[in-house]
């Protein structure tokens, strides 16, 4: 131990035991508090400076043509140091009971009839039997629906088989009872391979030879049972091109690799039109939508791929960018911004504090008329040439907004759930901010001093406390709640505390009051964003799996793909069983845009915007 550490030492004690609150003299305590608050900045200042200097060190080094400081990864890292999750915080403990591992088929059955008559009435008559037959239902009842939700439940069985008991085993006596019943799961990997016979004709009157076709998902050499399992696996399970061609060799098919990257990214045009029929649905069924974005690669750049979602629905979109424009792309589908000035225009404007002089400039120009692109920033360069970029943009973002609003032709969002990034705010009428996200700030403060420490974990507690309040007052909402709620939010992020850190945070928090409670004004919306996080967890784990895309097409089938995956497992339907549907073209499941509007009518996502517009 060196002598700077000796020393160091009792003033890391000292620090640890100090309480202001312990000392009587309100003079001396004050500079107590002010002290250590500069002991917590002089701290976190040396820290960056340090990092700052090690990395200027190294490029230092580098230009030079010598190695920085090599970076060694311990064997454990410290987890706890780099968690800023507030999983463990935010939820309430509960007790699992671990459940019996063979239930009983009655059991089962008594709750997929309990599950289905809660989604579409009762079944008349009631099945006594082990497995459903959806045409023995009455035919009022939605049949889509009941298979989606028994698939969820049941076990199809493909076939029965009678086990003897060796009858030279039985005693004389031994008298015949029936059966027990054991369901086994198990599946066959096995080549069906087709050798198609197409009769041919020929009419010498007409010139012309007539070929029988062959049946839908057949084309290309390769039947739709390879086609969908090979999409399922790539799409849904996230196996490589090259582990691809690895199983299908083992189950004995030959398929190449040009062919099969061709198979899973181009000629794909129903699937692309199918989830765009999802996306309009998704976003009809509910006035509020969970947003949240992600790093993408595409042939080596950077590119931002968004989530938009909601319990019933998830599509992907991956852009260049990631600003406000290219947001506000992504919520019309992807289609050609048009930009429009009116006096919501103008709102925004006042709103971006644009000066009056450009404003009355661009009131010269024609008013409640759309524009293109190409027209709009032509108009400002001709009549406003000197408007600064950041200034241009502003105006572009105000007149897109604007045209937004205005049109008809696609959904429009009230609410966004998100974080609170820049490019989200203004693009909605009302933004909705995550708690958890809010969280993340706290959690990521680290003060040195133990008083500090203790004030911190005392306000996580309230904090979280408050959280669940929320969750409550969702379950129970009522004026008087929503008020009390309100006082006790000021309560909380309004009270200094004496940590200066904190309070700064505290009061950034404070200034999103609006957004953090928007659900005591709509308590059907979520507090987290979580669903669009783990959205975009997934298209992670997707990207360290295969980095990224090399082409627009690749893109392209990657975003519809993962949006059919998500979207299929919210609604309850195998996603190899939609593809082999789909390729096949016998229409056994329902289009999803349809599922989602039938789920939509029972499941009312914004109630409290429809009272309020009645």
């Amino acid at each position: 131990m060196t002598q700077k550490q000796l020393t160091q030492t009792p003033v890391d004690k000292l620090l640890q035991t100090i309480d202001p609150n312990k000392i009587a003299d309100e003079s001396l305590r004050q500079t107590v508090e002010i002290l250590l608050n500069l002991i917590e900045e002089l701290k976190s200042e040396v820290k960056d400076l340090r990092s700052e200097n090690q990395r200027l060190r190294d490029e230092n080094n580098r230009l030079k043509g010598e190695q920085g400081q090599p970076e060694i990864k311990r064997k454990q890292p410290r987890v706890e140091a780099r968690n800023h999750s507030s999983e463990k915080e935010r939820k309430t403990p509960k007790n699992h009971e671990k459940g019996q591992k063979n239930e009983s088929i009655k059991s089962v059955i008594s709750y997929q009839l309990s599950v289905i008559r809660r989604m579409v009435g009762d079944l008349d008559p009631p099945p006594t039997h082990s497995t459903f037959f959806v045409g023995d239902l009455n035919p009022g009842i939605n049949r889509s629906l009941i298979t989606v939700y028994c698939s969820l439940f049941t076990v199809k069985i493909d076939r029965q088989e009678i086990i003897k008991y060796p009858q030279e085993k039985l005693p004389v006596d031994a008298q015949f009872k029936g059966y027990e019943e054991v369901v086994v799961q198990d599946i066959k990997l096995t080549t069906d391979n087709v050798l198609f016979r197409k009769e041919k004709y020929y009419s010498p009157r007409e010139g012309k030879t007539y070929l029988a076709e062959l049946p839908d998902g057949y084309e290309g050499e390769f039947g739709p049972g390879i086609k969908a399992l090979v999409i399922s696996l790539y799409y849904g399970s996230n196996m490589t091109q090259s582990k691809l061609l690895e199983f299908l060799g083992d189950i004995g098919i030959s398929m190449s690799a040009g062919y099969l990257s061709n198979l899973l990214i181009k000629n794909h045009l129903d699937f692309h039109t199918e989830k765009s029929e999802v996306y309009e649905a998704g976003l009809t069924s509910s006035p509020w939508q969970h947003f949240d974005q992600t790093t993408a690669r595409v042939a080596g750049v950077n590119y931002t791929t968004n989530i938009v979602c909601n319990p019933i629905y998830t599509v992907y979109f991956t852009s260049e960018k990631k600003d406000r424009l290219t947001v506000l792309k992504g919520l019309q589908n992807q289609q050609e911004l048009q930009f429009l000035l009116n006096p919501f225009t103008y709102d925004l404007l006042e709103t971006f504090q644009i000066s009056q002089k450009i404003q009355k400039s661009l009131k010269l120009l024609p008013q409640e008329t759309k524009f293109s692109d190409l027209e709009f920033n032509a108009l400002l360069e001709h009549h406003l040439p000197k408007l600064g970029s950041q200034q241009c943009t502003r105006v572009m973002d105000a007149a897109a907004i604007a045209f937004y609003h205005h049109q008809t032709d696609w959904p429009v969002v009230q609410a966004l759930v998100c974080d609170d990034a820049p490019q989200f705010k203004l693009l909605t009428t009302e933004l909705a901010l995550c708690w958890v996200h809010e969280g993340r700030h706290y959690k990521k403060l680290s003060p040195v001093v133990a008083y500090h420490q203790k004030l911190l974990d005392q306000f996580l507690t309230s904090f979280w406390d408050y959280y669940r309040k929320l969750l409550a007052y969702q379950n129970a909402p009522s004026d008087e709640a929503a008020q009390k709620l309100r006082s006790e939010f000021w309560d909380i992020f309004a009270t200094k505390s004496g940590y200066e850190e904190l309070d700064q945070r505290k009061q950034l928090t404070a200034a999103k009051i609006e957004e953090l409670l928007l659900v005591l004004e709509h308590p059907e919306l979520p507090l987290h964003n979580n669903p669009a996080e783990l959205g975009a967890r997934t298209m992670v784990l997707r990207r360290n799996i295969s980095y990224g895309t090399q082409t627009q097409d690749g893109t392209q089938a990657w975003d519809t793909f993962m949006s059919l995956v998500a979207t299929t497992r919210k609604l309850g339907i195998s996603f190899f069983e939609y593809v082999r549907d789909r390729i096949t073209r016998t229409e056994n499941i329902e289009s999803l845009a349809q599922i989602i509007r039938n789920k939509t009518a029972s499941n009312l996502f914004g109630w409290s915007w429809q009272e309020w517009h009645a």
